[in-house]
């Protein structure tokens, strides 16, 4: 007989792990090192990378310039499909308008994605003229 083992239902996941699964962050190493640096709060408090989490956890995830409030609704340690991992999560009410806000306001202003994000990097043509001055030539 083939008998299939029976599907262990999570009860705790790691937060780098989650957060990975659910994909806020490409990688799980990307994932630590922001809950490190302290942009993702549990409970609103900072945390380590392993940090067991649970269903209804509040989650405060910082990436780049836009901030997600998040309620955990499911637990997963796989990285499956976008539409899935959508399902892991519900985002308050308050953080859609905030970000909403925030892209319209970036549109506005004609910034928007990565465009927002080189605007404050020189490119190679201001990066020799940075040089040339701090020589002195």
């Amino acid at each position: 007989m083939n008998e299939t083992p029976a599907k262990t239902e999570l009860i705790q996941v790691r937060l780098d792990k989650w957060l990975w699964a659910a994909r806020f962050y490409k990688t799980r190493s990307i994932a630590a090192k922001a809950v490190s640096s302290g942009k993702v709060l549990v409970r609103g408090n900072r945390a380590k990378p392993a940090k067991l989490i649970q269903v209804g956890d509040s989650l405060t995830v910082q990436r780049g310039m836009f901030q997600y409030a998040i309620t955990i609704e499911e637990l997963n340690d796989k990285r499956r499909s976008a539409p899935e991992a959508q399902k892991m999560y519900r985002e308050s009410e308050e953080s859609k308008k905030t970000r909403e806000d925030l892209v319209a306001q970036l549109k506005a202003e004609g910034m928007t994605g990565l465009a927002a994000a080189r605007a404050v990097r020189p490119n190679k043509k201001q990066r020799r003229q940075i040089v040339s001055l701090k020589l002195g030539q």
